[in-house]
């Protein structure tokens, strides 16, 4: 397990579509426990894999701190209501804007064990898998921002 470095906006990785991972290897266990302590250790709720630098269709999410959700080629089935607030990425560290995004989401995944599963989340929880998809394909958060991006000041630890 390690700490990665998390590219940042300007970063070619994070304009490119990532591909379906097709079975599980040790590499990508390692990937996905490295995006875990690359999340945590950065304060985030959301760390998808082109933001380290990898191509791959994997996002790992946790907006409670203790319950992380590892989804590995996810798809959005259904999304409904809307929601609007303030969002950041670790990947365009000291900004933040306000940004619509569902209020309801459900979404298919397959967990570490390539076994398909269905997560349903509201609020912050639809906010995040939104916003990790997006990462997916190649968008950040910056291209829906209603308005001007804001300086943050952010929490980080030394």
């Amino acid at each position: 397990m390690a700490i990665r470095n998390i590219r940042e906006m300007g970063d070619e990785v994070l304009t490119k579509k990532c591909k379906e991972i097709k079975e599980m290897t040790p590499r990508t266990r390692e990937l996905i426990e490295d995006m875990l302590d690359t999340m945590y250790e950065a304060n985030g709720v959301g760390l998808a894999a082109p933001q380290v630098g990898v191509l791959k269709r994997v996002v790992v999410i946790d907006v409670t701190g203790e319950s992380p959700y590892i989804l590995i080629n996810p798809v959005i089935l259904e999304k409904s209501g809307e929601q609007t607030g303030q969002e950041g990425c670790l990947s365009v560290p000291g900004k933040s804007g306000q940004v619509t995004r569902p209020n309801y989401v459900k979404v298919q995944a397959q967990d570490v064990d390539m076994k398909t599963f269905e997560l349903e989340g509201t609020e912050l929880l639809a906010r995040a898998i939104c916003h990790e998809l997006d990462h997916l394909d190649g968008h950040l958060y910056v291209e829906k921002v209603e308005g001007d991006l804001h300086d943050v000041t952010q929490n980080q630890q030394d």
